[in-house]
């Protein structure tokens, strides 16, 4: 029977020491390439995280920032427009909605749900 031990090839030869200071060397420069690798993964990593990356809290307070503006500009102009021209309730029920819009076409894009509107371009 065959020692278990010892360690041959397929071809049935027994491995030399020139055999083995290849699988060394085919080791140690593997070992290099993980630690390459890993060390370019992290530093990609991060630099790929974006510098504005806020918390929850913080996103949530600029999202509701976002609708109340839009409410609250739409609400005085109204009030203005009814003082200057006496349309009282009107131009406060009116201003009101659109504002209302403003503020939820404002909060879908601070959410990335819309894109940003752009400057017509030429192509």
């Amino acid at each position: 029977m065959a020692d278990p031990t010892k360690r041959s090839d397929e071809n049935g030869r027994e491995p030399s020491s020139s055999d083995d200071a290849n699988l060394s060397a085919r080791l140690r420069s593997l070992d290099a390439r993980i630690d390459r690798a890993s060390a370019h993964h992290e530093v990609k990593e991060s630099s790929a995280r974006p510098t504005s990356d806020s918390s929850a809290l913080g996103q949530a307070f600029r999202l509701s920032a976002e609708f109340v503006s839009g409410v609250a500009a739409g609400g005085i102009v109204g009030w203005l427009v009814d003082r200057l021209f006496g349309t009282s309730p009107w131009g406060l029920i009116i201003c009101l909605i659109l504002g209302f819009c403003a503020g939820m076409l404002n909060l879908m894009r601070a959410a990335g749900m819309l894109k940003s509107a752009r400057h017509d371009e030429k192509r």
